[in-house]
C-alpha cells in the first residue's frame, strides 16, 4: 500500500502539537552527513519553526518543506 504524502498544513499542525516538547531531530545535511540532536521546539511561524538545543541553547530554524522533502525528521520518543 502506498503511503499518502503529508501536506504542509498537516506538518504544521503536527509541529504545533509538539511545541514546547523535547524531540529528536535527524537532519540530512547532504553528502552522507546526517546530524542528530535532542531539542525543544520553541516557536512555530508561517513558513518556519525554531528549535533550541544543547547546553548553549543554540536556536536553529527549519522550514516545513524540509520535513516534507525528508531532509529533517522528527521523532518524539
Amino acid at each position: 500500500m502506498k503511503k499518502m504524502p503529508n501536506t504542509l498544513t498537516d506538518i504544521k499542525q503536527k509541529i504545533l502539537a509538539l511545541k514546547g516538547k523535547e524531540v529528536n531531530l535527524y537532519i540530512n545535511r547532504g553528502r552522507r552527513k546526517v546530524s542528530t540532536m535532542r531539542a525543544r521546539i520553541e516557536d512555530c511561524y508561517a513558513s518556519v519553526f525554531t528549535v533550541k538545543s544543547g547546553l548553549e541553547e543554540v536556536i536553529s530554524t527549519y522550514s516545513y518543506n524540509d520535513i516534507l522533502c525528508g531532509e529533517v525528521q522528527i521523532s518524539n520518543d
